[in-house]
């Protein structure tokens, strides 16, 4: 009877251990070092790549490179947040997106905003964009601009 209750209790243990979440750390080292990796995998019409690096329920955490300008964007349901790691940006927020169109449910895109406010962004900076503000990345010709996104659910 005893053998059976610690086969039991072994089974219980280990069915929770893999129920169990688990941490995820990148280093700094490893964050630095996809630039170079993601680089080669830029697609060339958007000139950016992004690359999933965590799913916690309605939200994700995202590694992007940009080698130009985006266009303007709207969650109407998440808030971005981002951290700069790489290179320099304009990120331009508010205002009103021109030729704005819902791409997806949820989702709007446009070709430029009128009447935001522009703020530079260097690596080390933390933004948050609530849900339902316009924005738009804007790069200098021939620069990059690599930053972690979080797409957090609202």
């Amino acid at each position: 009877m005893q053998r059976i209750a610690i086969v039991l209790g072994c089974a219980v243990l280990a069915a929770v251990a893999a129920d169990a979440p688990v941490a995820h750390v990148w280093k700094a080292a490893e964050l630095h070092q996809l630039p170079q990796t993601l680089g080669p995998k830029v697609d060339p019409k958007s000139q950016m790549t992004m690359m999933k690096l965590a799913q916690v329920g309605a939200s994700a955490v995202s590694f992007a490179l940009r080698e130009a300008s985006g266009g303007a964007e709207l969650h109407e349901t998440q808030a971005d947040v981002i951290v700069a790691q790489t290179g320099e940006a304009t990120l331009i927020t508010g205002g009103t997106i021109v030729d704005a169109k819902t791409t997806q449910p949820h989702e709007v895109r446009g070709s430029a905003i009128t009447g935001g406010t522009e703020t530079e962004l260097a690596p080390g900076d933390f933004v948050i964009i609530p849900a339902g503000t316009p924005h738009q990345m804007k790069l200098a010709a021939g620069k990059q601009f690599a930053y972690l996104v979080m797409k957090v659910g609202q």
